[in-house]
């Protein structure tokens, strides 16, 4: 499962250069933008252009905006669908879920103070920076084998200081609602990790 835009769009290229057994790999987002899957706001198309070249364009990708007519419920439930259908447990469970770090805490589509971000359920659409979005809940992020966040840049000091800070509320910092009983790894660049 991947999430981000602005961090790993050189990884997942650089990744799409590896010879893995692609066919056996399956890429889900974590959360998308409501948007045309061919805008330039789209996860999906950002994923087209980077991981899914190379080696990479043999794994499998549910790109969750397949059918612009569908209603929010269909494309839910579609989502959820496939999600059982691949990873076979409940909730879903995801060998590796790589999450970016906003500036303002937020990790997928999970932004502060909004009353969606730890509903019980396994898909929820939130609004988020202007732009409605549908987004895997804590509840499957947190299911996962392995979690990686990816943090960087100067921009992220202050929500990586609240992340890692055990007293700071999960409303104001949503990344803080992706638990795990496995060890979570953050790689931060030194811009973002500063004075930590």
């Amino acid at each position: 499962m991947c999430k981000w835009r602005s961090t790993p769009k050189s990884v997942y290229k650089l990744l799409s250069k590896s010879d893995l057994r692609w066919d056996m790999v399956d890429v889900f987002l974590g959360d998308e933008r409501c948007v045309d899957p061919n805008s330039e706001l789209s996860n999906s198309l950002m994923l087209k252009n980077s991981l899914f070249t190379n080696f990479g364009s043999k794994a499998f990708f549910y790109e969750i905006f397949n059918d612009l007519n569908a209603d929010d419920e269909a494309t839910k439930n579609q989502f959820i669908s496939k999600l059982f259908e691949k990873c076979g447990s409940n909730p879903p469970t995801f060998d590796l879920t790589l999450l970016g770090l906003g500036d303002d805490g937020h990790t997928a589509s999970l932004f502060p103070y909004q009353k969606n971000n730890n509903i019980d359920d396994f898909v929820i659409f939130n609004e988020g920076k202007g732009l409605k979005r549908i987004s895997l809940t804590p509840k499957v992020l947190s299911a996962s084998s392995k979690i990686v966040f990816l943090v960087s840049g100067a921009s992220k000091r202050i929500a990586l200081e609240r992340l890692l800070d055990e007293k700071e509320p999960p409303d104001r910092t949503p990344s803080k609602l992706i638990k795990s009983i496995n060890q979570i790894s953050i790689f931060c660049d030194q811009e973002s990790a500063k004075e930590l």
